[in-house]
This record gives structure tokens, C-alpha cells and sequence, in this order.
């Protein structure tokens, strides 16, 4: 199974097992949800962590290191799955 890691780019391999993002994400929304006590329903969860996502994304704004081959690499490999519009 770990052959089909190795069949990937460095590159694809990077973004495959990098988690810094994720993590970073993981830590914002739980910063905002810590400080409240209980919620009154699940969708008052569900509102907040919307909420806190639509702010977090604003910061997405610094592209992945070297992102144009990375996307062509994957366009290739999954090859009608990914949408390239390229003007």
C-alpha cells in the first residue's frame, strides 16, 4: 500500500501528507468554540464553527509552494476529474 504513495510527484506526496493546515484550522475553530460553556442545540454549534470558517477563510490567501505544477501533476493523473480553466 505504500507503493501508491511512491507512484505520486514529491510534490503531491507533499501536499498528501502535510496537515499543517488542517491542524491550523483545527486550532482556530477550537479557539472559538473553548470559551463557550454548553450549546442550546447542535445548530448553534454548527452556526458558530460556519461562522468561524467563513473568518478563517479570509487568511487562506498565501497559494501552495510550487502549486501550478503540483495542480498540472494531478490534472494528468486524474486525468477528467480536474477541472482545469487555464485563460
Amino acid at each position: 500500500r505504500l507503493s501508491a504513495y511512491f507512484a505520486y510527484t514529491k510534490s503531491i506526496r507533499k501536499m498528501i501528507y502535510t496537515t499543517n493546515a488542517v491542524e491550523g484550522y483545527h486550532r482556530q475553530v477550537r479557539k472559538v468554540t473553548k470559551t463557550k460553556g454548553a450549546f442550546t442545540s447542535d445548530m448553534a454549534l454548527l452556526k458558530l464553527v460556519y461562522l468561524a470558517t467563513r473568518r478563517i477563510e479570509k487568511k487562506w490567501s498565501s497559494p501552495l509552494h510550487n502549486w501550478g505544477l503540483t495542480v498540472q501533476q494531478l490534472a494528468i493523473k486524474f486525468e477528467g476529474r480536474l477541472k482545469l480553466d487555464i485563460n
